[in-house]
């Protein structure tokens, strides 16, 4: 009876003084967190001396022996005592409910303790906590769902009192997590009303939970959890049983199994912190957990991709590559069943849609595990495809993806191409789940079609991706693939809605290109071709480049294709592309359709083609300059009947024809010389001789053109000296050589038009040439100054006098000697005009045949008209 005693005693007065010091505490201003540390600490302490006492069975068996009853008083004192200090930490606050998890957690722990009477404590406690809830305006009771679960598997326990108080304990639980429930239906019913918002949580559902049906019934405890725990308490409900599937004691991680299993089946979809749930299980399961405990976790993640597919599917590939025995288990375990995979197959075809290689933007996000920061979950999703699409549960849905697949495995094989840890480590995934994809759809021939043409090796290297990706389509197409109709279709959703990188938009257009060609007939429809319309003028080269090759080649049957017109002036938008292969590209596409083109519409066009060229014929590229010099000409030569339309656009593009006939690339001054003899054929000017090699010098040339662009379209003088100024400032000098040369002239025969502001201009511009580094260009220049300033003298600063002065000078038209000796033939026989050269720049102008006097005949017939005092017969030749 002694040591009985002592021992009682012991514990009695150790709970006297650590309750003193919890309750002084709790009403003390300690920092709450610190203060419910320092609690727990001496509520353990407490715990261990209560708990440890003998048995009142054996204190009861004493006493009748001594007759006397003192130690069981005592005894109850002690087990009064530590649950008056739990029911006074309670009552203040319900937080505090946390201590009977811990409870719990030492009673399991060993089973020396009295668990009987340690949970008669807890269910007491839970019944007033139960009651103290419904006077609270707020119910925070955060540790509720690890308390269910230890509360739950001792639901099941072997021996029935315990079985009896875990039932009342967890009945009591319950109606405070149901008070719980209803105050947060309120809360957001409330919030959502006030906004306005239609949208309402659902009711909470009524159940019957007595105590009686909780006992051994894991069913009806697990429907209860499910219905009135809040997401989070489910979610700490299910982090607590997966905890105890790897407990010492087989027994309790079969009934944790169980109960999981149980809520999973039931309410899955309230499970937050999915992640965190499979990265344990995972982590489980490479520690070689027991078959029955691996089995049950993977039953877990089985239920969990019911609910939250996209959730596990992101977690499981969020691992290193290659994916080891135990994570291949896992993806097996997520797509078991066939009407969750097409939830696997959309968050997979999510996930491929990435760029393997990027760098993530934030180094741990909250749904990532992996301290890698570097991007290969889309390397991890084709891996795993190679495992899922295989299996018998997902044929439908592989049937029914099979677009999207395909062409996210052409992707995915392109960036992988492109990382040198695919190809150092042979990961080559995409290329692995393309074959098996094709393999699982039928397309067996297709395979082994690609593999005798070595298109699977050529995939391995970046530069050969497009011809494989070229292969691939017309192997499809060679085999007339039973999948074309949604291939196509989803081919042509992705190119209308755009993807996310410029550089899928090649794989797309090369795809669906070879696709229209190995089914469809040029012109491809109406449809199809708004796309490549559209191609022309995206932001990569690239795509731009394929879809005018496409469209060039369908020169033949341009006629047939409707809206033509549209199609025609998206090339012409594309001659303003920064990119330089871009606009030869458009050039020569262009070129292939007008060759075939309807005159018709050609001749509604023209004129917004030839003012299209005009702006490249000053490009910074030879070709680009040489070409669309070269095509300008063509279309006056195809036009020839509507030139009375194209005349502006003709004397709006001289000044760079003639410029560039200095220009230093050969090429661009043949192209100059076979434009401008087009040009003067259409304008009836006789200088096409003057273009020979044999006879060429360019200031014949611009001396000639001069003379007859004075004759027959005066009025555009001023408009080509404005176009010339802009030369004078170019970095190249063959063109601020040219460009002095041809101001020089055009004044000269044009000066009259000017106003003197105008000359005051022409002056400014010219000083700068006369200061430049060249000692020909400063030759040329001072020459062309002295030229402004003669001219600028002989004008009247009188707009009246001005006006009366051009008038007056358009009955003498002078002849220029030459100004600059600028590569001047030295034999004058040999000069293409066949004149003498002129000792007086005041002589009367020497015409170079007969027509030409006609012309000018007429011109001084209308003068006359004008001045009202003029013949209106045409002057006889010997006048």
């Amino acid at each position: 009876m002694e040591p009985v005693a002592t021992s009682l005693w012991d514990a009695y007065s150790s709970l006297l003084s650590n309750q003193a010091m919890i309750l002084a505490m709790n009403s003390s201003f300690v920092d709450p967190l610190l203060q419910f540390e320092t609690q727990l600490t001496m509520i353990e302490s407490s715990f261990k001396k209560t708990f440890s006492i003998p048995s009142f069975d054996k204190v009861r068996e004493i006493c009748s022996r001594n007759n006397d009853k003192d130690l069981e008083n005592l005894h109850q004192n002690i087990l009064n005592v530590y649950e008056d200090t739990l029911l006074i930490l309670v009552s203040k606050d319900l937080y505090k409910l946390q201590i009977l998890k811990e409870m719990a957690v030492w009673m399991s722990e060993d089973t020396f303790y009295l668990q009987e009477r340690a949970l008669v404590i807890i269910a007491r406690v839970l019944s007033f906590a139960s009651r103290r809830a419904k006077g609270f305006t707020r119910v925070d009771t955060p540790c509720l769902g690890a308390l269910a679960a230890e509360l739950s598997l001792l639901c099941s326990h072997t021996d029935p009192s315990i079985t009896q108080q875990a039932s009342f304990g967890m009945y009591h639980l319950l109606c405070i997590a149901k008070c719980q429930h209803v105050e947060f239906i309120k809360n957001k019913t409330a919030k959502y009303d006030e906004s306005g918002d239609s949208y309402l949580l659902h009711s909470f559902c009524k159940i019957e939970f007595l105590p009686n049906l909780l006992k051994q019934d894991k069913v009806n405890i697990a429907q209860s959890v499910g219905q009135i725990f809040l997401p989070f308490l489910l979610t700490d409900f299910v982090w607590s049983l997966l905890m105890k599937l790897s407990a010492p004691d087989s027994a309790i991680a079969l009934e944790a199994a169980i109960l999981l299993k149980l809520t999973l089946e039931y309410h899955a979809h309230k499970v937050t912190m999915v992640s965190k749930i499979v990265d344990a299980i995972y982590k489980q399961l490479c520690q070689n957990s027991s078959h029955i405990m691996k089995h049950a976790m993977l039953h877990v993640i089985t239920l969990l991709t019911h609910a939250s597919p996209k959730k596990v599917i992101f977690q499981l590939m969020d691992y290193p590559v290659p994916a080891d025995d135990t994570l291949i288990m896992m993806w097996h375990a997520a797509g078991s069943e066939a009407k969750v995979a097409p939830q696997v197959l959309k968050t997979i075809l999510l996930i491929l849609k990435g760029k393997p290689g990027e760098m993530e933007e934030c180094v741990m996000e909250k749904r990532r595990f992996s301290i890698d920061t570097t991007n290969m979950m889309p390397v991890a999703a084709s891996q795993a495809l190679c495992t899922l699409l295989p299996l018998a549960s997902y044929k439908k849905a592989v049937a029914e993806f099979f677009p999207q697949l395909l062409m996210a495995l052409m992707l995915q094989l392109f960036y992988s191409s492109r990382m040198s840890v695919v190809a150092d480590n042979g990961l080559f995934y995409a290329r692995d789940a393309m074959r098996v994809l094709l393999n699982c759809s039928g397309l067996q021939e297709v395979d082994v079609a690609l593999k005798k043409k070595n298109c699977w090796n050529q995939f391995s290297h970046e530069i050969f991706y497009h011809h494989g990706v070229y292969l691939v389509a017309k192997t499809l197409g060679d085999y007339n693939f039973p999948q074309f109709p949604e291939t196509l279709h989803y081919l042509y959703k992705l190119s209308v809605e755009g993807p996310k990188r410029s550089e899928d938009s090649i794989i797309t257009v090369i795809f669906l290109t070879e696709l229209l060609n190995n089914f469809f007939r040029d012109p491809f429809p109406e449809e199809f071709l708004v796309l490549f319309r559209n191609w022309v003028n995206d932001s990569n080269p690239a795509v731009s480049k394929l879809s005018l090759q496409k469209i060039a080649s369908m020169a033949p049957v341009v006629n047939q294709i409707e809206n033509v017109s549209s199609l025609l002036l998206s090339i012409l938008d594309s001659l303003f592309s920064k990119d330089k292969t871009v606009i030869i590209r458009a050039l020569l596409t262009l070129r292939r359709l007008l060759g075939n083109l309807d005159r018709v519409t050609y001749s509604s066009l023209c004129i917004r083609i030839a003012s299209s060229y005009c702006p490249l014929m000053d490009h910074g590229n030879a070709g680009i300059r040489s070409m669309a010099i070269r095509h300008f000409g063509e279309l006056l030569k195809e036009m020839s009947h509507y030139t009375w339309m194209l005349n502006h656009v003709v004397l709006g593009g001289l000044v760079p024809l003639i410029l560039f006939l200095e220009d230093t690339e050969i090429r661009v001054v043949k192209a100059c010389k076979y434009t401008l003899a087009i040009c003067a054929s259409e304008l009836k000017w006789p200088t096409s001789c003057l273009f020979d090699d044999q006879n060429y010098s360019f200031e014949l040339v611009v001396l000639n053109i001069c003379n007859n662009l004075l004759i027959s379209h005066m009025s555009c003088v001023t408009e080509m000296i404005a176009d010339t100024l802009g030369f004078l400032s170019s970095s190249r000098a063959y063109l601020r050589r040219a460009s002095v040369i041809l101001i020089g002239y055009l004044t000269a025969l044009g000066g009259h038009l000017l106003l003197k502001d105008e000359i005051d201009v022409m002056l400014e511009a010219i000083e700068r040439v006369v200061r430049d580094t060249d000692p020909v260009i400063k030759e040329l220049a001072e020459i062309t100054q002295t030229l402004f300033k003669k001219v600028a003298q002989n004008l009247t600063p009188s707009n009246m006098k001005q006006s009366f002065q051009k008038l007056f000078r358009f009955i003498y038209i002078k002849k220029v000697k030459r100004l600059y000796n600028y590569n001047w033939s030295s034999n004058l026989t040999d000069s293409p005009t066949g004149t003498k050269e002129i000792k007086n720049d005041k002589e009367g102008f020497v015409y170079e045949n007969y027509e030409d006097f006609l012309q000018e005949c007429d011109i001084y017939r209308c003068l006359g008209a004008q001045l009202g005092r003029g013949s209106t017969r045409r002057c006889p030749p010997e006048g």
